[in-house]
């Protein structure tokens, strides 16, 4: 029976099943998505609710900042969040996003005024901004290889959980004939971040931080519960140890302790960044939030004015898109990343022509083949959408991102993917007031371009570890092990010393 390690470091209440920590790692990843989502849907469906307009006295432009605030947060606080994720640790990062995020959503419920309504919403932005930066970064570091697309595809792929629980809610809630209408959606918000919070007592922390801190033990002790029950002499686990170590090594090594300015202009540091950076525009400016925040106006302009009737259409778009959400994560690592991107984008471009060819043409007539026409272009675009773009949302900029720069790297693509949503939600509503079906012929012909730049510029990370994506960038692999997915097919075997003795790494033994 093979030695297990006596815990020190790792929490009694982790568990031992390594099935079940990936589940409470994908938890981490679920309940942060559904508040995302939620608080992303819930400005759609209020928009719509005459109780929460009259109360507010909207107009195009403070329905455009009510919206667009929490953009504004979110950009604020997402470079910031890079540091205090590699300066606290990812775990304890996710929490002070829910303390953020449970503050915001206390004061929205409470407004009483536009200015406290655009406070709430602010501070909710902030802390969905420390989330999405901590969130993804802590999975993909210690979810197990083989499970890392499909946990990190759930992460934007559960936002349509968030987004159905918010049509739903504000569905029922438009009955209330008080204020409460629309205060009782904005109070459940606190509702995941408090399912957040409980379920990172159940987790550990990134084995690959706690490396870079230096660490070591801890951080085997946590790859040996996640990977193998506990078992610290399983080869595998022995054998990420090494990769994770050796790499973090090499970036800290004389010559390799760059700048601030440095680590980001070095070539392949600039590389990785373009890549996830530029991610933000396919994944915020392809034309997914003009449907998820100015649903209603779209109906409109299709020809379905009553309220009651977009709520439920509303409802039935959300559970569409969360059955291919999922679907697609399912099989995000089965495909290429690359190909997966152009196809999910190639489907929308015709989606959205077609979307603007239709309501161009129906959008002022009674014709219900028309409208209905319409409509099921607005369903074909969302499931082209969510079975690509959403499962990589925060699966491929972790993966290009090394671990030097992946802290701050996320915190950048938060920041710029906020600034891509802060745009839309800004400028859209003017945009369909003035030129209507014209902007959905405009924003899928941008997409073209998006589509040029992934089949030229991206790399292909399907498969690999995070270690080993590194040696798509920088042309050599920095530890001498053999790769994962090679010793885990048999193709080569590895051994190592099943002895650690306390201040030190295990050593290598010779190759079989």
């Amino acid at each position: 029976m093979a030695e297990r390690f006596e815990r020190k470091y790792v929490s009694r209440f982790v568990p031992s099943s390594g099935l079940l920590i990936v589940i409470l790692l994908v938890a981490t990843s679920v309940v942060d998505s559904v508040l995302l989502g939620y608080d992303s849907s819930l400005m759609g469906s209020l928009n719509v609710m005459p109780t929460y307009s009259n109360y507010f006295s909207l107009t195009t432009a403070t329905k455009s900042l009510n919206t667009a605030i929490s953009y504004t947060g979110g950009a604020v606080a997402a470079f910031p969040a890079g540091f205090l994720v590699d300066w606290r640790g990812r775990r304890e990062a996710i929490f002070w996003s829910c303390v953020i995020t449970l503050i915001g959503a206390i004061l929205q419920t409470c407004a009483v005024h536009i200015a406290m309504f655009i406070l709430g919403r602010f501070i909710i932005g902030m802390g969905l901004g420390v989330a999405a930066t901590s969130t993804p970064t802590f999975v993909a570091e210690t979810v197990p290889q083989k499970h890392r697309a499909f946990a990190l595809g759930l992460y934007y792929s559960c936002w349509g959980v968030g987004t159905l629980i918010a049509s739903g809610v504000c569905y029922r809630s438009q009955y209330i004939p008080t204020t409460w209408a629309w205060r009782t959606p904005s109070l459940i918000q606190v509702v995941p971040s408090i399912a957040c919070m409980f379920v990172l007592l159940f987790v550990p922390e990134s084995p690959r931080w706690l490396i870079s801190k230096d660490r070591h033990e801890e951080a085997l002790e946590v790859l040996a519960v996640v990977n193998a029950g506990g078992d610290v002499n399983d080869p595998l686990v022995l054998l990420q140890y090494r990769e994770i170590s050796d790499t973090i090594a090499w970036e800290k090594t004389e010559g390799r302790q760059l700048t601030f300015k440095e680590a980001y202009t070095n070539p392949a540091n600039r590389k990785r960044l373009i890549i996830a950076i530029s991610f933000s525009a396919m994944v915020m400016l392809p034309g997914t939030n003009i449907i998820t925040y100015y649903f209603g106006t779209m109906l409109e302009q299709a020809g379905i004015t009553n309220a009651t009737k977009q709520l439920e259409i509303n409802i039935i778009l959300t559970a569409w898109s969360l059955v291919i959400a999922v679907i697609g994560s399912y099989y995000a690592d089965r495909i290429g990343r690359k190909l997966l991107c152009c196809l999910s984008l190639g489907g929308g471009i015709i989606s959205f022509y077609l979307v603007g060819g239709l309501t161009a043409a129906y959008g002022n007539s009674s014709n219900k083949s028309g409208i209905y026409g319409t409509i099921a272009c607005i369903f074909l675009y969302n499931a082209t959408y969510n079975m690509g773009i959403t499962p990589l949302t925060v699966l491929y900029p972790p993966e290009v991102l090394s671990y030097s720069i992946r802290g701050t790297g996320m915190g950048l693509y938060t920041m710029t993917t906020k600034l891509c949503g802060l745009f839309v939600t800004m400028v859209f509503p003017f945009a369909l007031d003035a030129i209507g079906w014209k902007t959905y012929i405009i924003n899928a012909s941008f997409d073209i371009l998006l589509v040029l730049f992934v089949i030229f510029f991206w790399v292909e990370t399907q498969g690999l570890t995070l270690e080993e994506v590194d040696v798509v960038f920088d042309g050599v692999k920095h530890s001498d092990v053999p790769d994962l997915s090679v010793v885990e097919e048999g193709k080569e075997k590895f051994v190592i010393d099943a002895v650690v003795v306390e201040g030190q790494e295990p050593i290598a033994r010779e190759k079989e």
